[in-house]
């Protein structure tokens, strides 16, 4: 064999956010964590989740967040029974910031011994190119590799831009959510690190301690404000990390010519939920249902249907339709570009198009539910929360229903509260 890489080892560190965070996500956070609202059929984190199994050499892998452990025990214990990877829940007794969230839990993270250590933030859409970025990270020698995509420039100030070098691909300027155009390469939220990591992290941390002390002295009210935002454990990885090592020959960047985005609305949950579908053709086909033709529903582009629902064959459903658990369509219904979550009842030959549908709805027959479809748009999905009840013939357009509600007359362009 000669030279062998057993001492090579790789860990992944799953960022999940918590419970102040995740408003935007209403009404749908309301009964679960947002990381595990499903997209493509699947719990949101899953798709990080399972692009962490290509790692080669992967020995371990760490969600964190301020959630409470038991919302996210079953989860958890399925999945890495599943994957046959361990995966463990590290609760934050606060939040932390991405990169004080790493380096609070350094000691297990170390544990195994990894000689590279991947993180991966929750609510960004992606292919998640792993293994290839771990190789380019070798390649570079860098203490960091950052995932980057190109975006239209007009969009780019909503990011972290950065600029790096064309032949090196080493990251030279790094600025989050800039004033002015700064390039449109933005980052995406995926790293892989050397271990080397948790030293910088400790010395920003360091300076940052010390910069709170000095105000301390300084001045009452500088104090109030500026503790009271911020512990001083609280460590940004973009402002406090990337850009002060950017041009020190640490870090790099690897771009991704596939698809991102960031799932932070209910409208760009549905636009991801499709873009993994469209994924699965490649990564997991049999997630994907196809239709026969004869006794089951017609099935236009990717659709998922979990095997405990009940579809009608005169159904029929697609592009980009998910069904979960023990939901029952209906007769003549169809379905576009949706969410059906789980215990639905779709009853005969009503539509649903842009929508997402929440737990235990009720939609009656010849009833629509639709909207526009911008994805950006605050109205531009409707929403139905949990067990709303849509009754027969009733015609929901661009809306965003909360839970519990009857709609009995027809509503459009509005929030129920």
């Amino acid at each position: 064999m000669g030279m062998t890489t057993t001492d090579e080892r790789a860990v992944a560190v799953i960022m999940v956010g918590g419970p102040t965070k995740g408003t935007r996500f209403r009404p749908l956070s309301l009964n679960i964590p947002k990381p595990l609202f499903p997209l493509a059929g699947q719990p949101m984190v899953h798709h990080p989740i399972s692009a962490c199994k290509r790692i080669p050499n992967l020995v371990q892998i760490y969600l964190v967040g301020f959630y409470e452990e038991r919302e996210f025990a079953l989860y958890v214990s399925s999945i890495s029974n599943e994957l046959r990877v361990p995966v463990k829940y590290l609760k934050e007794d606060k939040p932390h910031g991405s990169a004080g969230g790493l380096y609070n839990f350094r000691d297990l993270i170390m544990e195994d011994n990894p000689s590279h250590i991947f993180l991966l933030n929750c609510d960004v859409c992606c292919s998640f190119p792993l293994p290839e970025m771990l190789e380019a990270h070798k390649r570079y020698g860098g203490m960091g590799t950052i995932l980057v995509i190109k975006v239209s420039p007009d969009t780019a100030y909503q990011f972290g831009e950065l600029v790096a070098d064309a032949n090196t691909n080493e990251l030279l300027h790094y600025t989050e959510k800039p004033e002015t155009f700064v390039s449109d390469r933005i980052n995406c939220g995926v790293y892989v690190f050397t271990p080397e990591i948790f030293t910088a992290i400790q010395g920003v941390s360091t300076q940052l301690k010390d910069r709170a002390n000095l105000r301390r002295q300084s001045s009452f009210e500088a104090l109030q404000s500026a503790t009271r935002s911020l512990p001083a454990e609280y460590v940004r990885l973009d402002q406090d990390i990337l850009s002060p090592l950017a041009g020190k020959k640490q870090l790099y960047t690897y771009e991704t010519m596939d698809f991102w985005e960031q799932i932070k609305t209910p409208g760009m949950s549905l636009k991801c939920s499709g873009l993994y579908l469209s994924l699965f053709r490649y990564t997991s086909p049999r997630l994907l249902t196809e239709g026969d033709g004869t006794k089951s529903a017609t099935i236009i582009g990717d659709v998922y249907i979990h095997p405990s629902a009940k579809v009608h064959p005169t159904a029929k459903l697609g592009p980009n339709v998910s069904i979960s658990a023990n939901a029952r369509v209906g007769a003549g219904v169809r379905l576009i570009n949706c969410i059906i979550l789980d215990d639905v009842e779709i009853k005969e030959n009503a539509v649903v198009i842009h929508s997402i549908v929440g737990w235990k709805c009720s939609i009656g027959r010849w009833s629509r539910v639709q909207a526009e479809g911008d994805h950006n748009a605050k109205l531009g999905v409707t929403i139905l929360g949990e067990a709303v009840n849509v009754e027969d013939e009733v015609v929901v357009i661009n809306c965003i229903v909360l839970p519990n509600k009857t709609l009995n007359v027809s509503v459009q362009q509005e929030i129920i509260l």
